[in-house]
């Protein structure tokens, strides 16, 4: 587990380099999609918290809604867009509607809203190490879930940022977006998408030193951190700002957040 390359971002911790043993684990072959979490809403009326607060942030060439509903930027980050209506129903603000996208990953979802799918699923978020270990399908030690090349043969295998950020995307893959799960190919362990299309919450704080001293069995992360784990990039991913879709890759946010980019995939224990 880590990066074999010297990759990363210091700030992140991604080593050093250590291995690790897990239990038996099934893990979803692809990130919770809109209909899926759709059906958990019909069920439970379960309301997220993006729409108890009444906004999300929409990446800026992705908003759909008034003028009047767009309530501001985030602090650094001005193409991200706080917009009033935007949710996991409406991820792209209120004029959007997840039924147009409904085998697209639902984002829009706090870890918290997560957090609430997975026990009314009877299942659970994976554990970073979990992800980690899912992701690579058996290719220790490789860059990518599928090998050490981005695109081998010229052939996309993930949903990432071409062309200039943020301003002018070229969509090389198809989307500018989220894309349908399964769009690109598996992994050796038949598991799309682990790398781009939307962050995957993890069960862990983050904190980056704890690869230093994280124990070999089963490890759950630490007790506190800066937010929680997330693991995989998204289709804003680019090499110039934010080479996170590395396998090893990893970064965070508070648990509260949710945002156009960032949904989940579960997993149960045992074999």
């Amino acid at each position: 587990m880590g990066d074999a390359f010297g990759e990363g971002y210091a700030a992140d911790g991604e080593t050093p380099v250590h291995k690790v043993r897990l239990d038996a684990f099934r893990i979803d072959a692809t990130a919770v999609t809109n209909s899926m979490f759709a059906s958990f809403i019909k069920e439970t009326g379960y309301r997220t918290e993006a729409e108890q607060y009444g906004t999300s942030a929409v990446f800026h060439l992705l908003v759909r809604a008034p003028e009047r509903d767009i309530v501001g930027t985030a602090a650094g980050a001005p193409w991200w867009l706080n917009v009033r209506g935007a949710d996991w129903a409406h991820p792209s603000g209120p004029d959007s509607h997840w039924t147009e996208v409904s085998d697209h990953p639902v984002v829009q979802v706090s870890h918290l809203d997560a957090l609430a799918y997975c026990a009314w699923a009877g299942r659970r978020l994976p554990t970073e190490a979990e992800w980690e270990y899912a992701a690579r399908g058996g290719l220790e030690g490789k860059r990518y879930a599928w090998g050490d090349e981005l695109t081998p043969g010229g052939e996309h295998h993930c949903n990432i940022w071409q062309g200039v950020f943020p301003g002018a995307n070229t969509s090389e893959d198809g989307y500018l977006g989220t894309s349908p799960v399964k769009a690109f190919p598996a992994n050796s362990y038949g598991l799309y998408e682990m790398a781009g299309n939307t962050w995957e919450w993890c069960a862990d704080w983050f904190l980056p030193k704890y690869y230093r001293k994280s124990p070999m069995d089963n490890p759950q992360g630490p007790t506190i951190g800066a937010g929680r784990v997330m693991r995989g990039g998204s289709y804003l991913c680019h090499d110039s700002y934010c080479n996170r879709y590395r396998v090893a890759a990893r970064t965070f946010n508070t648990p509260d957040s949710s945002s156009g980019n960032c949904g989940f995939r579960t997993v149960r224990n045992g074999s």
